[in-house]
């Protein structure tokens, strides 16, 4: 787990020269952050979730969020540019989720650490659950060090997300982190508000699902956890073994899969919106349309204009799509 930093002074001069050199033939790359109004507070974010949790403790206090990842990128596999590691460095605040999901680009957050860049990781602080033990073993055993940062991956379940209550805690702890960063208490006042409304969030989503029973899911990739944990459903099966999606199922594990559904059912099948897996549309094909298979926003929030381009509304739209398709 990456420790919470505090930002040390940066070297200018070498980290001007270096990263000058990588600008220049860089052309096409994400802005810089968005700067507030008075040239106030900055925070830049890895994930669309991170994200919009930190735009609204900051558009709240008066500062400006900057948000890597895009709608449609995968958090597993997304990569920073050159430009967007210099917006790193030059924020006020580094928001990531941690826990290895960030796992292509981990070695330029390590990077901006080292060049004075001041990172936060909530998931390490919210309570993970556990890997189980057939995901460690198919994951295999992958901690390592990173310089002088250890980071467990494969020991905790990166998609904290997936649960709103627990994001919630995250809100709070970013409004005390920000604050902690800039000295402007208002950040903690604002991290309140938003996980307030988080937890009324929670609270519908716990009434639609719990209207559904205990609903059995197939997902595409191992990201649900936290969902069944605190929304009391079963995931009977997972297409991508492991927690990420870059792995590839064995062909046993198709054909164990689509015995499930033949033998046992399941309520849905379920896919990323951003990012569909071919073999959920498979499974469903196999089992002649009779599991409905739901797109939901597992892995980003929706592009604008989808009415659920922020975290909460996110988080709704999949309830309810859960619902419509099991009901």
């Amino acid at each position: 787990m990456m420790p919470i930093s505090r930002k040390r002074a940066l070297t200018i001069a070498g980290t001007v020269s270096f990263f000058g050199l990588l600008l220049t033939s860089c052309t096409a790359e994400t802005g810089a952050v968005g700067e507030p109004a008075d040239g106030g507070v900055t925070v830049v974010a890895t994930t669309t979730q991170m994200g919009s949790l930190a735009t609204e403790i900051t558009d709240c206090a008066g500062g400006a969020t900057q948000v890597l990842m895009s709608p449609s990128d995968d958090p597993h596999q997304f990569e920073a540019s050159s430009a967007q590691m210099v917006d790193m460095i030059e924020a006020d605040l580094v928001v990531a989720n941690g826990l290895g999901l960030e796992s292509a680009m981990q070695r330029s957050i390590d990077n901006a650490v080292v060049d004075g860049a001041e990172v936060v990781e909530l998931a390490p602080e919210l309570d993970p659950l556990p890997i189980s033990a057939d995901e460690q073993h198919e994951h295999g055993d992958d901690s390592h060090d990173h310089g002088e940062h250890g980071h467990e991956h494969g020991t905790h379940d990166a998609h904290v997300w997936m649960d709103v209550s627990r994001m919630a805690d995250g809100a709070e702890l970013l409004g005390e982190e920000i604050a902690a960063a800039t000295g402007d208490e208002t950040y903690v006042s604002c991290g309140t508000e938003v996980a307030e409304e988080l937890r009324d969030v929670d609270a519908e989503i716990a009434d639609i699902m719990a209207g559904l029973g205990s609903p059995r899911l197939v997902t595409d990739h191992a990201a649900y956890n936290y969902f069944a944990d605190r929304y009391g459903v079963e995931v009977s099966g997972v297409v991508v073994p492991g927690g990420s999606t870059d792995a590839e199922p064995s062909s046993q594990d198709l054909a164990e899969l689509s015995e499930l559904l033949s033998e046992q059912g399941a309520d849905a099948l379920v896919t990323s919106k951003a990012n569909k897996n071919r073999l959920v549309t498979a499974l469903a094909d196999e089992a002649n349309g009779t599991v409905p298979v739901v797109e939901l926003y597992e892995n980003a929030v929706g592009e604008p204009g989808s009415d659920a381009e922020t975290y909460q509304d996110a988080m709704l739209y999949n309830a309810k799509s859960m619902a419509d398709a099991i009901n």
